[in-house]
């Protein structure tokens, strides 16, 4: 038996043959025998995959050994020359440490990481082998799924810090992008602040977004801002990431210095050394830097005729107010200014306070008695009743509140004898008699009254008294009064009194030619006794009365009589005029109370007649030393 043609044992692995042989008999016989033919394989078929292409999909971040596909591939051969192996074709490393695939099964399974951003889709090229080295080789593609395993990433392309404060709403502060590696819904990414500012994003293109002022800033609020953007996704679950900006606000001069009180007020006392610190200011400005410095001006104003820079002055940069000068209270009682604060901003920015200084009285001025004028004598009739009133000294403080208030008192050896006939009133200076006057009593009395104000520590002025005892009002010598002044007081009154005529005969012929002058600029005279620094003593009119019992003039209803005793005995007696400036003791024509006139220049006039008259009475007599001091 021969072949006629190739066997396939894939076709026809056995054949089964039934041979019968012929005899040439007639009948012909035959017999027959059955032949079965096993073919033997040959490795002659190549393994083929039942699928060219092999689709299959796998998410990303898949763990190891996770299935992907099984690749199968059938070889006709029997036996061993059917046993087939897959292995990866021309596979670069990088896939091989993703994948890997069971030789004999064919089953593909995940080795390494997926990751969908950086390999949306693998192609793999597989090959069959059978023992005898026939291949066959398919094409597996596997699609990877995405997973939202990526945040979204910002980065800030431009930021502008600081940002001036008076900049408008829709400033732009910053541009930044935004992606998001994962796909589709994962990919999709919104923007916001995360607390309320005066900020918002707006998304122009895509993944960029811009951060802008949405309402107007205000540095003296907030000076800086820390803005947090946060990018969030889409995906699930939602994966976001932030980012702060720390944005800082630059100053504009926009607010004026403020200060911290809407009045200043201080008290400062009289006679304060110059330099001397009053008060200190203080303005604050909300700005910052150079628009915060704030400098201290004094506003220019006129009192009393001068600049407030000659009372006061004040630092520049502390705002400390100190003294000038000296302050007197009886001339200024009290300082009102005004203060500028400005800034240092370009154009600067200025805001007002007013300064009020109280200037506090101090004890600076005794007491001055106006009346009576020492050697002047008081009669005292023998008759009078206890109480009766003798005189009344007059004083005046010009000093202010308690500085002012005077008290009398009498001090001699006889003050506090139980027999003392006088005494003084605390507080209204009339001088009456304790008892009823005695002969035992000396016929003149000398007291002295001392005037002493209620400051801390007090001041005093002392002025001596005479007193003449006598039955009704008899005529006192001059000379018993003059009996008690030593003789070098004598001469040295004699010298006076000659230097007072000299100058009384000049004042005589001055007088006449400046009385119309001193009518004409009668005013002017009154501002210039204001601004003397000699202590003032105010003028009271000739009626004043005492109807209150406060301190001032004699009573109107009381008078009494100077007397001069010349060595003729030649006595003058009148009415004592009511003024508290002068007492008249010389000529009956001269004006009385209400007869007075109300100019300056008619009581100079008289003045001056009285001098006269009163040196002519020295002539004929030195002993009217007391009428003369008197007039003057």
């Amino acid at each position: 038996m021969v072949l006629q043609k190739p066997l396939d044992r894939e076709a026809l692995p056995s054949l089964s043959l039934k041979l019968i042989a012929v005899d040439g008999g007639n009948p012909q016989r035959s017999g027959t025998v059955n032949i079965h033919i096993s073919v033997l394989d040959v490795n002659d078929n190549a393994p083929v995959f039942n699928q060219s292409v092999y689709k299959a999909a796998v998410t990303e971040n898949a763990a190891h050994n996770h299935f992907v596909v099984t690749v199968n591939a059938s070889d006709a051969d029997f036996g061993s020359n059917s046993l087939v192996t897959y292995h990866f074709a021309d596979m670069d490393s990088g896939l091989r440490d993703v994948f890997a695939i069971d030789e004999t099964s064919g089953v593909i399974s995940v080795r390494g990481s997926i990751d969908f951003e950086k390999n949306k889709k693998h192609e793999l090229r597989i090959d069959a082998k059978d023992q005898g080295g026939l291949t066959d080789s398919c094409k597996v593609i596997v699609d990877v799924i995405d997973v939202n395993d990526n945040a979204p990433a910002m980065s800030v392309m431009s930021f502008t810090s600081p940002v001036s404060e008076d900049s408008p709403p829709g400033t732009t502060v910053a541009i930044i992008n935004v992606k998001d590696a994962d796909s589709a819904e994962n990919g999709k990414v919104t923007c916001r602040i995360e607390q309320n500012s005066p900020f918002k994003i707006r998304s122009n293109l895509r993944n960029y977004h811009t951060l802008l002022t949405d309402a107007p800033l205000d540095r003296e609020s907030v000076s800086e801002y820390n803005i947090t953007v946060v990018a969030t996704d889409a995906g699930l679950p939602t994966l976001w990431t932030q980012k702060t900006l720390n944005l800082k606000i630059s100053d504009v001069n926009d607010n004026a210095p403020v200060f911290s009180r809407g009045l200043y007020s201080a008290i400062i006392t009289e006679n304060n050394p110059p330099g001397n610190s009053i008060i200190t200011l203080t303005a604050k400005d909300p700005d910052h830097s150079q628009n915060a410095r704030v400098s201290y001006i004094l506003e220019d104003a006129s009192i009393g005729g001068s600049l407030v820079s000659e009372y006061v002055t004040i630092n520049a940069q502390s705002g400390v107010v100190s003294a000038v000068r000296s302050f007197d209270y009886e001339r200024m009682k009290r300082l009102d200014f005004a203060v500028r604060a400005q800034d240092g901003g370009s154009p600067p920015l200025c805001g007002n306070v007013s300064v009020g200084i109280l200037i506090r009285d101090q004890n600076d001025n005794a007491p001055q008695v106006l009346y009576p004028v020492p050697p002047h004598a008081e009669t005292v009739p023998r008759s009078a009743d206890a109480g009766y009133l003798v005189t009344k000294v007059v004083a005046v403080d010009v000093d202010s509140g308690q500085n002012a208030w005077l008290s009398y008192k009498v001090q001699h050896k006889f003050a506090t004898d139980r027999g003392a006939l006088f005494e003084v009133g605390l507080h209204n200076g009339e001088m009456r008699t304790v008892r009823r006057v005695t002969d035992k009593d000396a016929v003149k009395q000398r007291l002295t009254v001392v005037v002493e104000d209620n400051g801390r520590p007090s001041r005093s002025a002392t002025v001596a008294v005479n007193v003449a005892l006598a039955d009704g009002f008899p005529e006192v010598p001059r000379s018993e009064f003059a009996d008690d002044l030593s003789e070098d007081d004598d001469d040295r009154l004699t010298f006076y009194l000659v230097s007072a005529l000299a100058a009384v005969s000049f004042l005589f012929v001055a007088c006449s030619l400046l009385i119309v002058s001193l009518k004409v600029y009668r005013w002017r005279r009154s501002r210039v006794l204001y601004r003397s620094d000699l202590p003032v003593i105010p003028y009271y009119p000739p009626r004043y009365c005492d109807t209150l019992g406060t301190a001032g003039t004699l009573p109107h209803v009381y008078s009494y009589e100077a007397c001069a005793a010349a060595k003729g005995h030649v006595t003058n007696t009148q009415a004592v005029s009511q003024s508290l400036v002068s007492v008249d003791g010389a000529d009956a024509d001269v004006p009385r109370g209400g007869e007075q006139t109300s100019g300056n220049c008619s009581r100079m006039s008289t003045l001056v007649s009285q001098m006269f008259l009163c040196f002519m009475t020295f002539t004929a007599s030195r002993g009217c030393m007391t009428c003369f001091a008197l007039c003057c």
